[in-house]
């Protein structure tokens, strides 16, 4: 092989991979990966807690303090697993709406 044909083999290559990294770009945005991790983290939280039956038992949304209560009780008796999901899921849901708001800046802007 000469140099020409080892340097054209290379350059190939190279230009492979840089369209392949470019083409799958907007997959792996940060916005993509934030809302990722919170769909996974709420799919955690639905396989270990029975939702339906916290929705069920929750208080009437008219009174916010309740609700608030009636949540950071269940936080606190929930088991740990659960507790670590909650967390990454706000967490997660907050990176997202913020990596949006910084793609698309009138998003967050009220009338």
């Amino acid at each position: 092989m000469t140099m020409t044909t080892s340097h054209s083999s290379v350059s190939r290559t190279v230009m492979r991979r840089v369209r392949t990294i470019h083409a799958l770009r907007p997959f792996f945005s940060t916005a993509t990966l934030a809302s990722l991790l919170f769909l996974l983290a709420v799919w955690g939280i639905g396989r270990e807690v029975w939702v339906a039956h916290v929705l069920q038992n929750m208080p009437s949304m008219q009174n916010v303090t309740s609700v608030a209560r009636f949540f950071a009780s269940a936080f606190m008796s929930t088991r740990f697993i659960v507790q670590v999901l909650a967390v990454v899921a706000v967490a997660a849901f907050v990176w997202a709406a913020r990596e949006i708001t910084r793609v698309f800046p009138g998003v967050g802007q009220v009338a």
